[in-house]
């Protein structure tokens, strides 16, 4: 019989992505803020209250960072800036935002808990299409948008804040009909609960009940920075990104400024890492320990592939618990694999289960794995998961099961709680593993992150990116480019690839698509180089083409001359309300309200309505026309002069092959191009989107070679590019039928 305690060394990953737009430094989604009054601060109150029980956190620095940004620099995102406005004051546009947006939660476990808040959201519908909703919000009144406003806010502070707090008790029992007053008080609250979570991470850590360990700084998969080839290792058909990318030195970076800034948040070093998504590899497993790191984690299939035969039966039980339950030592680290059942028990499965049925499986999966080993030697189950992403899914976000289980271990002498290092520490490093298989903690494997179309044109984008950085850094040694190489740094991290090609989908891809490019964007604009204008595209296979409002119905031929000549002269074109398209970058800025386009056999032609005159802007701005595709060209257009000139792109150039392209503004801005300027033939596509410039001098150079550098202002489309078919002669026969 054994009667040696079974070690249990559970590990909490604490992570969220780089939701900074680095353009306009808003936080483009929330979730640093919802998460951090809702999972980072009770995870460590429930534990604190258990003395004895010892466990891991895991945090990634790039999340500390935006939760200090919070704290110390007022940080805000654009639920937090809807939330502060007063219902009254809030856009047409804002108020659908509210409606659409502040119903993220659990529905279940985070909205029907509320009378009012189930309410409202059956007042939107459950199920809704963009026209129904536009509908619908007519619907909504400045009461039912502040009391939507309060209660998204409320229901993501966690229960334990809401239940000692007799402010946010009242507001519970209030119910509806919410104050300007008390709707700002509840953020007041969630700063407070913000500013306390690093504090308790340092006191728990002071006193020995948990150890914090730390992942590359913006949670990169290390594997594939190494070298994208060794995504071969566990997939030898996949389809790599036409550029293989191999930056070892950034992968070594990653790691530097994680324990750097581990050390500036708690004092000290630390000597355990959770690689990104657990993503190991020999190389890298080196080079973490070179780094002065003791332990690793990562999965228990990385380990059945590294000693090459299977660790469970066909009915999913250990088949070989002596080799899965031990930490290995490879290349001077030790290296703990989760036990993969136990750690999604908890993560998927128990939050549909009552807090006893979850903790009495939990407890009996526990006493099979002790009854199966053998005496002789100590053993040690790492359950390894995510910290914050599984409770908003559990009734009383998990305070419940959290609560008995912690109970249940602490009086249970046949476990006993540890963390990584103290495991270590009293039972040594572990068996030499020889071999280390390149994989992470999804299937052993990077197929998530690197194989899609998505996924590799995701990485020719940022592997073109950081040589045009390496090379302007070599030309220009003596430049500060820190700002610069952050934004590709942030640009490696996991998250973005995570969202692109099939495995997984969310409401909010399109803003990872484009926090992702913007980071790439960032470089060009910190280097001062043309930014290059497939990053104005999305990576997402259904974004790429902008839907117009209404479609090229047949031939126009306007009259360029910058006035609304004649109703009909713009009938049969093509429409994007901006607005409703998201077309500009800075909407508080937007300068541009609509958008046509049309064409006839012979020109494309374009028109855009501005919010007021171009004259009568407080800056100088010029107007630009992106050719995409068949060919690279730049039509530039100087509103103050009234005149247009034609550039095609050759090599690092821009050629001007035309001077007078026909143009004009007044009221509004038309211009005319013909297909054979830029080279387009019948049937072919014509890819095209328009900037707003500003501009303090001309963009029209007097050179024929010419260098052209601008700063964008405004992009219609903001995704994507609007595209056309060059037309054939009979194109208005052939829509007749």
């Amino acid at each position: 019989m054994n009667d040696k305690p079974l070690h249990i060394a559970f590990l909490w990953h604490m992570h969220q992505p780089c939701y900074k737009d680095p353009l306009s430094g808003i936080y483009t989604l929330p979730w640093v803020r919802l998460h951090g009054v809702k999972d980072y601060l009770d995870t460590l109150k429930i534990l604190e209250a258990f003395p004895d029980l010892r466990q891991t956190f895991n945090v990634v620095p790039s999340l500390m960072e935006q939760l200090n940004d919070y704290v110390d620099n007022n940080a805000t995102d654009r639920h937090l800036e809807l939330t502060m406005k007063a219902p009254g004051h809030l856009t047409a546009e804002e108020r659908l935002f509210v409606v659409e947006n502040f119903f993220l939660a659990n529905w279940d476990t985070m909205v029907k808990p509320y009378p009012r808040y189930y309410e409202l959201l059956v007042k939107r519908g459950l199920r809704y299409s963009k026209g129904d909703i536009g509908r619908t919000v007519r619907y909504f009144n400045d009461q039912d948008i502040r009391d939507l406003q309060l209660l998204f806010n409320l229901t993501w502070i966690d229960p334990m804040f809401r239940e000692s707090d007799p402010f946010l008790r009242g507001l519970v029992e209030k119910h509806r009909d919410f104050s300007e007053e008390e709707k700002i008080l509840v953020i007041t609250k969630q700063f407070d609960i913000l500013k306390q979570i690093i504090p308790e991470y340092q006191k728990l850590s002071a006193s020995g009940q948990i150890e914090i360990s730390v992942s590359p700084f913006y949670h990169p998969i290390l594997p594939l920075l190494w070298d994208t080839d060794s995504a071969r290792i566990a997939m030898p058909n996949v389809k790599l990104p036409k550029k293989r990318f191999s930056h070892p030195e950034d992968a070594i970076k990653q790691i530097k400024m994680g324990v750097e800034f581990f050390k500036k948040s708690f004092g000290y070093r630390p000597v355990g890492m959770w690689p990104s998504e657990g993503s190991v590899s020999e190389e890298v497993a080196s080079a973490i320990r070179s780094e002065g790191f003791r332990w690793v984690a990562t999965d228990e299939e990385v380990l059945a592939r590294s000693l090459k035969r299977p660790l469970r039966n066909n009915e999913g039980n250990p088949s070989d618990p002596a080799a899965l339950y031990k930490p290995y030592l490879h290349a001077g680290l030790s290296i703990f694999f989760r036990d993969l059942k136990l750690s999604d028990q908890i993560g998927f499965v128990y939050s549909g289960w009552s807090p006893e049925r979850s903790v009495s499986d939990f407890i009996g999966r526990l006493v099979q794995i002790r009854d199966s080993l053998p005496n002789d030697q100590p053993h040690v189950v790492p359950v390894i998961l995510d910290g914050e992403n599984a409770w908003e899914y559990y009734q009383n976000d998990g305070h419940d099961f959290l609560n008995l289980l912690y109970r249940t271990l602490t009086y249970d002498k046949r476990f006993k709680t540890v963390t990584m290092s103290e495991y270590l520490d009293e039972f040594g490093p572990g068996e030499r593993l020889e071999r280390l298989h390149a994989g992470s903690w999804i299937n052993a494997d990077f197929h998530v992150w690197i194989g899609h179309e998505e996924d590799n044109l995701a990485w020719d984008y940022l592997s073109q990116t950081r040589d045009d950085l390496e090379a302007h850094a070599a030309e220009h040694p003596a430049t500060d480019l820190s700002e610069a190489w952050r934004a590709l740094y942030a640009a490696e991290g996991s998250d973005w690839n995570w969202w692109y090609g099939d495995e997984h989908t969310t409401e909010s891809q399109d803003q990872f698509d484009e926090l992702f490019r913007n980071y790439l964007v960032k470089v060009y604009k910190v280097i001062g180089k043309e930014v290059p204008p497939n990053l104005y595209v999305p990576i997402l296979l259904e974004d790429r083409k902008v839907v117009p409002g209404t479609g090229v119905m047949g031939f126009i031929s306007p009259k360029i001359d910058g006035m609304v000549t004649s109703y009909y002269e713009w009938y049969n074109s093509g429409h994007i309300d901006v607005k409703k398209g998201g077309g500009s970058m800075h909407k508080a800025e937007s300068c541009i309200k609509d958008l046509y386009y049309g064409f006839n056999k012979d020109s494309l032609y374009i028109r855009v309505d501005p919010v007021v005159p171009f004259d009568r802007l407080d800056e100088k701005v010029s107007l630009l026309i992106d050719i995409y595709h068949p060919f690279v060209y730049k039509i530039v257009f100087e509103p103050s002069a009234n005149i247009a000139a034609a550039y095609e792109k050759r090599n690092e150039d821009w050629v001007r092959v035309e001077t007078h392209v026909e143009a004009a503004s007044l009221d509004i801005f038309e211009i005319g191009i013909p297909f054979s300027l830029i080279k387009a033939k019948e049937n072919e596509e014509v890819h095209f989107a328009l900037e707003v410039i500003k501009s303090n001098g001309s963009l029209i150079p007097a050179g024929e070679r010419v260098t052209i550098v601008e700063k964008s202002f405004e992009r219609c489309p903001l995704r994507g590019h609007v595209m056309l078919t060059v037309p054939s002669a009979d194109f208005e026969k052939l829509m007749w039928y």
